[in-house]
């Protein structure tokens, strides 16, 4: 199948690259990038040598048909929403790595996001893309919503407990951090060596846009409304994402009963790997990968349970999830093209 990657010229552009180049069932025929059409990807990426040697091309309504029987959006937030009608008319399926269709409703994309939304009709044809819950949606959707990194994390470790209804909706406390590749390609101040290097900041305190993402699927698999706390911060490293996650139990329950539960709850999903009990994930046992790993343990003394859920931010929180979704959009192994063993060390 012929792929096309719309801003390959960014990290999760590059990494959908090299996953679908290695892709039994994939042939790339077309990058785009608005900011650096004519060039050649190996200009910006040498390491591509040898591997993938294509001209970056601009996205125009002419050649959209020719190019790709499938299309991943790399971009940024307020680019795909653009794009997407034209899709939907040409029959051709998409999978948006951006913000643009993950919100059920128009106007709190505007909130949070602040741009202008795609209308409510298009965003009810997009199919929320976390396999390990949504699955038969997603075989049925033709435009995938890829999840945001710090949801992917978040919503794994959640699911089985609030699923079964084991704690309290209202404690939910989620504490965050990411590595500087989740921040893009683009150079900001934010993001410059001597801002990042041995040091952690907090940022988007309250008013990160994937708070409304994560309460939106939690009410979803609950029933009931949810508000959480959740909190960011950049980690002075390239890849590597850490969720650690707390919440009150409604019962006295046990350390063994829920990770039990958990290994029930994830035992058909091939991307998520439940540690033992006193055992805890870290980001490097994920690097590279498409994996999920999750770790708990409930604190006796204030009936509080705590989640540990790490992944790579580039691969499961976003391009190597693409490529999962595609496959089961087209009806292969959910794990073609995704079975990297995690860089280690």
């Amino acid at each position: 199948m012929k792929v096309g990657i719309i801003g390959a010229n960014g990290y999760s552009g590059v990494e959908l690259i090299r996953i679908l180049s290695q892709h039994p069932q994939t042939e790339i025929s077309f990058l785009a990038s608005h900011s650096s059409s004519g060039k050649m990807v190996t200009e910006q990426y040498p390491h591509l040598q040898g591997i993938v040697e294509e001209k970056m091309d601009e996205m125009t309504m002419e050649n959209l048909k020719e190019k790709a029987d499938f299309f991943f959006f790399a971009t940024p937030a307020g680019v795909a929403k653009e794009w997407i009608p034209v899709f939907l008319e040409a029959k051709i399926p998409v999978v948006d790595l951006s913000g643009d269709h993950r919100l059920k409703h128009a106007e709190l994309y505007e909130k949070w996001y602040k741009y202008s939304s795609t209308p409510n009709s298009i965003l009810a044809k997009a199919a929320y893309g976390l396999p390990e819950i949504n699955k038969e949606q997603i075989k049925k959707s033709s435009i995938i919503a890829n999840p945001g990194c710090y949801p992917t994390a978040t919503l794994l470790g959640l699911a089985p407990v609030i699923k079964h209804q084991k704690i309290k909706l209202n404690s939910i406390i989620v504490d965050g951090k990411s590595g500087v590749t989740g921040a893009g390609r683009k150079a900001t101040l934010g993001t410059h060596y001597c801002e990042v290097n041995e040091n952690v900041k907090a940022y988007k305190l309250g008013k990160h846009q994937h708070i409304p993402e994560m309460e939106q699927v939690l009410q979803s698999l609950s029933g009931e409304m949810v508000k959480m706390t959740f909190s960011t911060h950049l980690i002075p490293m390239s890849r590597g994402l850490m969720c650690t996650i707390y919440a009150d139990l409604k019962e006295t329950v046990t350390s063994m009963e829920l990770l039990d539960l958990y290994q029930d709850f994830y035992k058909n999903q091939y991307f998520v790997r439940i540690r033992k009990e006193d055992h805890f994930p870290a980001t490097k046992e994920v690097y590279g990968s498409n994996y999920c790993d999750i770790g708990l343990k409930v604190d006796t003394r204030t009936n509080r349970l705590m989640i540990v859920s790490v992944i790579d931010n580039v691969m499961k929180g976003a391009s190597g999830q693409a490529v999962q979704n595609m496959n089961i959009m087209k009806g292969w192994e959910e794990h073609t093209g995704l079975q990297m063993t995690p860089v280690y060390p």
